[in-house]
């Protein structure tokens, strides 16, 4: 066993507590946020120990959950929101064990990378994001399409009149799989291959 029990019972006992309050304060339509079906998914890799899964969301989280984190503490250091999108946990309106629950965007990033560096990278991560991209976006695009999920209408949650609908959905399709994904799946493959080599060069010193 390479991941700890304690930590597979803990992530899951907090999915099964968080999913249901997540669903009657946000509706059904939040659990396609990238970020959302993480979750699930990571609970998923951590029983497993599944490389392939945490290298997908790896590809699909980290930039974007990193941002998250940035904003979020220009805000609480600042009291401006830099780069935006952490605007609501610091809504009133939303009850404060919502807005605590939403703090697993930090713990996110090192779990994945904790996990890939445990596990090691699956170069399939990227396609398996890019597909599920291609799956997910759309249905964001047609329904429910006022929470604008995942940006399928336009960024930063307000839709976009620039271009026809379509068109901007199939522009997105193509735009976020090349200028996101990919770069990530290539700084993780970077960034495996480092922890290799620091890995056999400490090898190799401690040898006689």
């Amino acid at each position: 066993m390479r991941i700890p029990l304690w930590m597979k019972v803990f992530w899951t006992l907090w999915v099964i507590v968080w999913a249901p309050l997540y669903w009657r304060a946000y509706g059904a339509q939040n659990f396609l946020f990238f970020c959302d079906l993480g979750n699930i998914l990571i609970a998923m890799a951590l029983w497993l120990e599944s490389s392939l899964i945490f290298s997908w969301q790896a590809v699909s989280l980290l930039l974007f959950q990193t941002l998250y984190l940035v904003d979020l503490t220009g805000a609480l250091l600042s009291g401006r929101h830099v780069i935006g999108g952490t605007e609501y946990m610091f809504d009133a309106h939303i009850a404060l064990s919502i807005r605590l629950l939403s703090l697993f965007h930090v713990v996110t990033p090192p779990l994945l990378l904790w996990a890939i560096w445990k596990l090691g990278y699956d170069r399939r991560g990227w396609i398996c994001q890019t597909v599920t991209a291609w799956i997910v976006a759309p249905i964001n695009y047609f329904w429910r399409p006022q929470y604008d999920v995942n940006w399928a209408r336009g960024p930063f949650f307000r839709e976009q009149h620039v271009l026809p609908g379509l068109l901007y959905l199939l522009m997105y399709l193509i735009v976020v799989p090349v200028a996101v994904y990919f770069p990530t799946h290539r700084f993780l493959i970077w960034l495996t291959q480092r922890w290799r080599s620091s890995t056999s060069g400490a090898k190799a010193h401690a040898d006689p």
